[in-house]
């Protein structure tokens, strides 16, 4: 960043004033943006949906609309935990939650909507909340594997594009960023 733009974004930090969230400066800045357009990108093709269109096949083979939105919000939910515990201890029913795609794709349409809009927000919110030193701190589970914690961004970004293009809803190969798209 320039000096004008640094100066720019820590006048419009100080008007929003100490409770407003940023990313750590050590994040991965690149990473995070990918995740968070991927996610707009999502939700606009699932908002272009009908609630009688989610049962369809995806793309995804084997795998209806259903269980792809199902599968993106737990995923969100699945980080969002595992991030949390690098900030604090989770509440015991977080602790023992456990994902349920199975179950969760049979929810009410508005529910399935809501579970996305839900998950990726408390995703987003880990993110922004995770301290400088935990982005290269010890490694998270995530599906069973050690995860960095740096790379949670990166993955993510890759999964929610590539669901976003399987969706089936009119996403365009030529919508995904660059760097994703090479990959």
């Amino acid at each position: 960043m320039t000096g004008k733009a640094n100066a720019a974004r820590d006048a419009l930090r100080a008007r929003q004033g100490a409770g407003a969230r940023y990313d750590a400066e050590t994040a991965p800045q690149g990473d995070l943006l990918l995740a968070r357009r991927g996610t707009a990108y999502f939700a606009r093709k699932l908002n272009e949906l009908r609630d009688e269109d989610l049962a369809a096949p995806s793309l995804r083979d084997g795998w209806s609309r259903r269980q792809l939105i199902a599968h993106v919000s737990l995923q969100a939910r699945a980080m969002a935990l595992a991030l949390k515990v690098l900030r604090e201890p989770l509440m015991a029913e977080e602790a023992e939650w456990q994902p349920d795609l199975a179950l969760a794709a049979t929810l009410p349409a508005r529910a399935l909507r809501h579970l996305f809009d839900h998950a990726v927000k408390h995703l987003d919110v880990e993110w922004r909340d995770l301290p400088a030193a935990a982005w290269d701190g010890p490694p998270i589970m995530l599906a069973g594997e050690e995860i960095s914690p740096r790379d949670t961004p990166d993955l993510r970004a890759r999964d929610i594009w590539r669901a976003a293009m399987e969706l089936g809803s009119g996403g365009r190969r030529e919508d995904v960023p660059k760097p994703l798209r090479d990959a």
